[in-house]
């Protein structure tokens, strides 16, 4: 592990690879899982004050999920988590024609009702961020129905955080990402020199 400012980042995103496949997985993060998709504060009052942009792409079962049950709810660890349809969908998640799981946040966005692009756990996945008081722990999770995008991103050599670099950016800023690809240069230096 390395620490950039008060990040402490996880080697995986520089060794591990990853290039999602939505075509093939058909958006299964939205759908398996023991909660919903992890929310930081701000998040959950955007989604409570910004619903009414979100609504039109619900499907019926979320708009009633999150009529009875709010937004967000707090998951085993006491942390903020969207709502989820039958304890397994996300409230927020639709299928296309094609069967594909999507977010209705997202599309509100790419049609210019929000600002609001999804919630960065979303964005930001396979990488899964830990908040500790004086630090936050930067690492990559791995989960079965990502299997096809850690074969992708290995077949393309895409390093997990290249192929994160705008939710890494919106995340931490952009000087803090010029950090990381110095510090992914340095690395591979360093585990090269190990090799020989």
């Amino acid at each position: 592990m390395l620490q950039i400012d008060d990040k402490i980042v996880s080697f995986d995103l520089f060794d591990r690879r990853f290039v999602c496949q939505l075509s093939v997985c058909k958006g299964q993060c939205c759908v398996e899982g023991d909660a919903g998709a992890p929310l930081l504060p701000d998040e959950v009052r955007r989604l409570r004050d910004e619903l009414p942009r979100f609504e039109p792409y619900l499907t019926p079962e979320g708009r009633d999920a999150i009529r009875n049950h709010g937004v967000s709810y707090k998951d085993k660890d006491g942390d903020d988590v969207t709502t989820l349809v039958n304890n397994s969908i996300c409230a927020f998640a639709y299928k296309d024609e094609n069967g594909c799981v999507l977010c209705a946040i997202e599309r509100a966005f790419r049609e210019g009702k929000t600002t609001f692009r999804k919630p960065l756990s979303c964005a930001l996945y396979p990488v899964r961020l830990t908040r500790y008081p004086t630090f936050t722990a930067v690492n990559v999770h791995e989960w079965s129905v990502c299997k096809c995008a850690f074969d992708e991103g290995k077949r393309l050599d895409v390093p997990v955080f290249r192929f994160l670099k705008q939710p890494l950016i919106e995340a931490f800023g952009n000087e803090w990402y010029e950090k990381l690809e110095i510090a992914s240069v340095e690395y591979v230096k360093w585990r090269n020199s190990k090799e020989e």
